[in-house]
């Protein structure tokens, strides 16, 4: 049972540059969907892929961020997204996830809320201009 705890939120101008980890309890040496999804305003379960890292380090971005945003991860499956030249659209409350199995990046950046078995509990990032 993974537990996942974000932390790195805050406000920035646009801009600027905030970096979120994701501290990472419980894992096994399984494989692991990883990523870094948005919450969609109203909807309470609604997420929007914003990068992805596969267990071969492969990476998948959403059109939006890419160029500008960056996923890692470290050998103890702790996440990370490095976010740059960041911009009022991205203001939002960042989850990290995580689906039990091997998938893709890309895979893994479409899925659903109900597609992925842990969840962190988000951490907000609002950009003002």
């Amino acid at each position: 049972q993974l537990r996942m705890v974000e932390s790195g939120g805050g406000s920035v101008q646009a801009g600027g540059t905030l970096r979120l980890s994701c501290t990472v309890t419980g894992a096994t040496y399984q494989s692991y969907a990883m990523g870094w999804f948005r919450g969609i305003p109203g909807e309470e379960r609604g997420r929007v892929g914003v990068a992805a890292i596969d267990d071969d380090g492969n990476t998948a971005y959403a059109d939006s961020v890419k160029g500008r945003f960056t996923i890692s991860r470290d050998k103890d499956k702790n996440l990370y997204l490095e976010m740059n030249m960041l911009k009022p659209e991205d203001t939002a409350t960042y989850y990290c996830a995580a689906g039990n199995g091997y998938f893709t990046a890309s895979q893994t950046l479409i899925s659903s809320y109900w597609a992925m078995d842990y969840w962190g509990k988000g951490t907000l990032v609002t950009v003002s201009s």
